[in-house]
């Protein structure tokens, strides 16, 4: 059979739409082998390889309004608007417990990816490599969005946000082996990213990174080349792509209960909806 990826975009609380399609998965014990995900699709990953149905929902949705969570007292205390100690330190191993012994045991392969703000590229981590000491930090580093979070120092590297280099990381799903690939989306289909327009102010708040600003400013490039790659790999069939499936209202820091707990049932009602597709799709030869 070919090797197939299960690729993760990030997106902040928009993540909870790949929530709600990563628990039908664990529903239908569907289980691919590669697993590549950055910033929130990463962290929704990482239960999805702990089989712990329903804990990405009780993380994300029922802490939101606990301004531990997200908040710009937040900002204040510690450079950060969400509580990056609180998510991957007290949640995990305290209110709401992640399962290590799971996570480690699983044979499938887990990737995450974080920027590096040296070199403005890319920087995967493998399960294999992130023990449990690790394996959270590395999660926060993919999870720290420019401007309203610290860096994150990791192995003498400075880094942040995955989706700043690698928002859709498909090239490295192909890189990696993988003949096809389940996408799974945070943006609807028209979605085309706009050009950066801060580039004064990235310049002025990292002013010792000059790859980490050029990174922002190509983002946009990178994003729609992304998408236009995935889209071919579509009409190949080497590519099925979830996304969501109606208008959605919900912003990257949304704390709107009611619009979250929609947008993670549409995750799950877009994935119950495309089963019998992506299982006659795994099935047949391309």
């Amino acid at each position: 059979m070919e090797k197939i990826g299960l690729v993760l975009e990030g997106g902040g609380m928009r993540g909870v739409y790949t929530a709600g399609v990563l628990d039908f998965f664990l529903e239908q014990e569907f289980h691919l082998p590669y697993v590549i995900g950055v910033s929130a699709g990463a962290c929704h990953a990482a239960s999805y390889i702990s089989r712990q149905h329903g804990r990405n929902k009780k993380v994300n949705i029922g802490f939101i309004r606990d301004p531990r969570y997200l908040s710009y007292r937040n900002l204040l205390q510690s450079r950060s608007l969400f509580g990056m100690d609180f998510i991957f330190n007290e949640i995990p191993n305290k209110l709401v417990p992640f399962d290590y012994n799971t996570f480690y045991q699983s044979p499938q392969r887990y990737v995450i990816g974080t920027t590096n703000c040296q070199t403005g590229e890319p920087v995967y981590f493998n399960k294999e490599e992130c023990g449990p000491d690790l394996i959270l930090k590395v999660l926060m580093a993919s999870s720290s969005l420019p401007f309203v979070s610290p860096i994150v120092n990791i192995n003498g590297l400075d880094l942040l946000d995955g989706g700043i280099t690698d928002p859709i990381p498909i090239k490295r799903s192909m890189a990696d082996g993988n003949e096809k690939h389940l996408i799974v989306l945070t943006r609807p289909r028209d979605y085309r990213k706009t050009a950066f327009k801060q580039k004064w102010l990235a310049q002025k708040v990292y002013r010792k990174y000059d790859g980490l600003v050029q990174a922002m400013v190509n983002r946009h490039q990178i994003y729609n080349n992304t998408l236009d790659l995935i889209e071919n790999l579509e009409q190949e069939g080497k590519a099925i792509v979830l996304r969501p499936s109606k208008p959605i209202q919900v912003d990257r820091l949304e704390k709107n209960v009611q619009k979250l707990n929609e947008l993670f049932a549409l995750g799950y009602q877009d994935a119950s909806s495309a089963h019998w597709r992506i299982l006659e799709w795994i099935d047949s030869e391309h």
